[in-house]
């Protein structure tokens, strides 16, 4: 799977002043990927509010998405929960045929043990008529999928990378180290996303690289390359951005770092909320500046 070598992001989805989708901004922002060097799309993740989402807005986000894109960039697909029934009802019955992987996060809430988490993923495995990307997020689901279930989830044919955000670069260099050579472990956390790149990993799937499109893909792009020196200088340019983007939730902060470039509005769905006045202004400051 080499179109998932390099950075791809996460979409937000843009809402209007009335909370409707905003199909223009959306597609704005598509655009603003595929010319500003981001590798690959992935849709209806957690910044994308999908929890929020009715099945007929979630289809029509798709639509607008695969729409603007027009085949130009690969597309991944946000498809997960904590009812195992029914995400594989939901991978047997959907049309996938415009994406090359799902994005399946472990499940939240439910706080299965690391045995509930392998039978999870097996199911859906066997499901699934396209490769699986594991999602580890613990700071959202309340359990991390540890090194050695994911070793043994790395055995089946179609799960072939995971998005691990779980903020440990020591454990994001053992899944490096003991999954086989062809299994992709990228970056869910930002701020160490070039670490991760320069130990071995395969890039990020990002939520900051939708507003620092070129910066941040040319970042991957060194560390992929082996260019130590010029990836952290880009890093540190963008590292406080970065943790000002998540102070307050996602994706308040980017939906507002994205206000400011004029590619949408910053409205999200409770019970989110937008960022406080102060964060907004540090946020603009640090564009104009930068």
């Amino acid at each position: 799977m080499q179109e998932l070598i390099g950075t791809g992001v996460a979409l937000v989805t843009p809402f209007d002043a009335q909370g409707a989708v905003d199909h223009l901004a959306l597609a704005r922002i598509v655009h603003y990927q595929v010319e500003n060097g981001i590798d690959y799309l992935v849709v209806l993740g957690t910044t994308g509010e999908s929890i929020t989402l009715s099945k007929q807005e979630k289809a029509d986000v798709i639509k607008t998405i695969n729409d603007a894109n027009n085949g130009r960039l690969p597309m991944v697909l946000g498809l997960g929960g904590n009812d195992t029934a029914v995400v594989v009802n939901e991978l047997k019955t959907m049309n996938l045929t415009d994406f090359i992987a799902i994005l399946s996060v472990s499940p939240s809430y439910s706080k299965p043990t690391q045995e509930g988490i392998y039978q999870h993923f097996k199911m859906l495995s066997q499901a699934s008529s396209i490769p699986i990307i594991l999602y580890n997020v613990p700071g959202r689901t309340g359990t991390n999928m540890e090194v050695e279930t994911v070793v043994r989830l790395s055995a089946f044919e179609n799960i072939i990378a995971i998005k691990e955000a779980a903020g440990d670069i020591v454990q994001a260099m053992k899944m490096i180290q003991y999954t086989p050579k062809d299994f992709l472990v990228i970056s869910g956390d930002d701020m160490i996303a070039n670490a991760m790149t320069l130990a071995g990993g395969a890039g990020v799937i990002s939520v900051i690289g939708q507003a620092m499109a070129q910066d941040f893909s040319d970042m991957i792009r060194y560390a992929l390359n082996g260019d130590v020196g010029e990836s952290y200088q880009l890093h540190y340019k963008m590292a406080a951005v970065v943790e000002m983007i998540f102070e307050q939730g996602n994706p308040a902060g980017i939906k507002t770092l994205l206000q400011h470039l004029e590619l949408c509005g910053n409205e999200v769905r409770l019970p989110l909320v937008k960022v406080d006045t102060l964060l907004n202004k540090r946020l603009k400051t640090f564009l104009e500046s930068y």
